[in-house]
């Protein structure tokens, strides 16, 4: 099966056909182009999409990460990126393998086309010039014979007239004879063309052209197999990735399995736990006694005065209640026995006198008073809890101690801030050895640097370990207090972080939530109730960091005075105790025993003492 055989007479149509062909492969080649483009596409939106999705650095979301749940989410997120990194890989293999070198092949086989069909042109026009030659023989073949046939005729006819001359004849006779042998010589040349041109014509149908269109064929059937040869490619690059990319879906897979709904509960456990315990119950409110109400101690609002509730700080919140009850022992610690003190005995016996009976709570006043008093005479306040929980909120920031979070979160900020400092002193000492080898190399080499230009920077590494030595003790410390590795502090370091808290509950919150009765009102509790009982847990801790309040003089006591109420304290008569908060008009002064007791005295029970610089010093007798 030959073109050149079969097609012999084919030549306009094998152009065609070939073009067609070069057509179809450039056609090709723009498919595989516009492939490429798409995969490239698909690639940069798989990336995009898997960017959109990966947590922000320094951020929130990168905390929320550490779930199994969310790390398979991040893995497949990683995943998707080398998913879309096999997609380009194809891209550019196609680009490589196929795109390009079809390219060049298609440049190639168009000039190997040109030139075929150049020469089958070639040899169109030198067989046409042969038949063109033949056909001018041929003619004069012909016009010489009909030429020396008239000559012939003509001397015939002179020949036979008896008029016509013997010149005349003999004239006809050779110009006979002329046309004839022009005849022979034009017939011979007509026979020696007819043989040429058909030996040309042979060689050109048996010989230049099937050698031409042979060469076409071949041209053709290599366009085929290029593109056949293409094709394939163009599945084995999409083949190549299929194990990676199944690699890429198996580690999804993987990390889907890695699901462990019990650990993320775990977790949870461990970001959110606080360390508390939970409330004690609730006293029963008796109020069937003919009694007065007081202030209770599982209740934040102020006791009401003639059947009249005293304006709230402005909550407006009803039945919610403190979750840890203690802290209304510290209100009524900040706002002292809510009662007046008892005026002095008549004689020394201090069983003739009894502390007198209950009254209304005092005003507001002693309150402010107090709070605001507290705000100036100690502007640096290291234990605001409500206000640095608040603050911590709105701003983002937070104390350095992490007490405004519960103690288990605490004791985890702590640790880690030790173990960033602890990295931190790490990278300080590796650079502290690092310039004492230098220094070292100096001084054995003068030549190679002066080993004192070392010195300053090792005093700068050294003051700076010993800052963050400084700190890790700091933090450890904080964190032992957290773990409880360090024994507790007493009741009354506790009494006066508490103090300080109820202090900024009130300024900050402005509000002091009551509770609210079956029937909708509110209610206050009696001073006869049990006090509630919660168990001790890291919540007093948070307290402990704040400074006991300082001494401003001291008393004597004038009478026996038996402490039986909230916040007061027994003395003796003759006792010399520590006066820490002087009469603020409501008739009581806040005095100290010793580290662990401290109280509130009616005034009038002892004779006052006060530093001469203490502000406002003056004598009570």
């Amino acid at each position: 099966m030959s073109w050149g055989t079969e097609l012999w007479d084919q030549f306009d149509n094998l152009e065609k056909h070939t073009q067609w062909g070069i057509d179809v492969l450039e056609k090709y080649i723009k498919f595989v182009k516009e492939r490429t483009e798409i995969e490239l596409g698909y690639a940069k939106q798989l990336r995009n999409l898997s960017k959109k999705y990966q947590p922000k650095k320094n951020s929130k979301e990168e905390e929320e990460y550490r779930y199994t749940s969310t790390k398979a989410f991040l893995a497949t997120l990683n995943e998707m990126n080398d998913y879309a990194g096999q997609h380009e890989v194809i891209s550019e293999n196609m680009t490589s393998l196929i795109t390009g070198e079809l390219t060049r092949y298609v440049q190639e086989l168009k000039q190997e086309r040109k030139s075929h069909f150049h020469d089958g042109r070639k040899a169109q026009q030198h067989i046409e010039t042969c038949w063109k030659q033949l056909e001018a023989s041929k003619r004069r073949f012909e016009r010489d014979c009909k030429e020396a046939d008239r000559a012939q005729q003509y001397f015939e006819k002179m020949d036979a007239d008896i008029n016509v001359t013997k010149a005349d004849v003999e004239k006809a006779r050779q110009q006979a004879q002329l046309r004839h042998q022009m005849a022979e010589d034009s017939k011979a040349e007509y026979s020696s063309t007819l043989q040429k041109f058909n030996s040309e014509q042979h060689d050109h149908y048996y010989t230049h052209i099937p050698n031409i269109f042979q060469k076409i064929q071949d041209m053709e059937e290599r366009r085929i197999v290029r593109i056949g040869e293409s094709m394939k490619t163009f599945a084995e690059v999409d083949r190549q990735v299929i194990p990676i990319i199944g690699k890429c879906l198996d580690e999804i897979t993987k990390a889907a399995e890695s699901v462990d709904h019990k650990s993320d509960s775990q977790m949870v456990i461990e970001a959110f736990k606080s360390g508390f315990e939970p409330p004690g119950d609730i006293d029963f409110e008796d109020f069937t006694q003919p009694m007065k109400r007081t202030i209770s101690e599982s209740s934040l609002s102020n006791s009401r005065g003639d059947g009249k509730s005293e304006p709230k700080f402005g909550s407006k919140s009803k039945g919610k209640l403190w979750p840890f009850i203690k802290k209304n022992k510290l209100m009524s610690l900040l706002t002292s026995p809510h009662q007046p003190p008892p005026p002095p005995p008549a004689s020394a016996s201090p069983s003739a006198v009894p502390n007198g009976p209950q009254s209304p709570k005092q005003q507001k006043e002693p309150l402010s008073h107090r709070f605001n008093e507290f705000m100036t005479s100690k502007p640096k306040i290291h234990c605001f809890r409500s206000l640095k929980r608040g603050l911590s909120l709105k701003l983002g920031a937070g104390p350095e101690d992490f007490s405004n979070l519960p103690p288990e979160q605490r004791r985890k900020k702590l640790q880690q801030k030790v173990d960033e400092l602890n990295k931190d002193i790490q990278k300080e000492m590796d650079q502290r050895d690092a310039l004492t080898k230098m220094k070292d190399v100096y001084i054995k080499n003068p030549q190679m640097g002066d080993a004192a230009s070392v010195d300053h920077r090792l005093a700068e590494l050294g003051q700076n370990i010993e800052k963050l030595r400084l700190e890790v003790q700091k933090f450890e410390g904080w964190l032992a207090e957290v773990e409880g590795r360090l024994p507790p502090r007493n009741e009354q370091a506790r009494r006066q972080s508490g103090l300080y808290e109820a202090q900024n509950t009130s300024a900050v919150n402005s509000c002091a939530q009551d509770r609210e009765s079956p029937d909708g009102s509110y209610t206050e509790e009696q001073s006869q109730e049990t006090e509630m009982k919660v168990p001790a847990t890291d919540f007093d801790d948070e307290f402990d960091d704040e400074e006991p309040l300082p001494t401003i003089g001291t008393c004597k006591a004038l009478y026996t005075f038996e402490g039986q109420n909230e916040g007061t304290i027994s003395v003796a008569e003759g006792e010399m105790l520590y006066v820490i908060e002087e009469d603020k008009g409501d008739g009581w002064t806040r005095i100290r025993r010793n580290e662990d007791e401290e109280g509130y005295v009616p005034t009038s029970y002892v004779e006052v003492y006060l530093d001469k610089n203490a502000k406002g010093a003056m004598t009570y007798i």
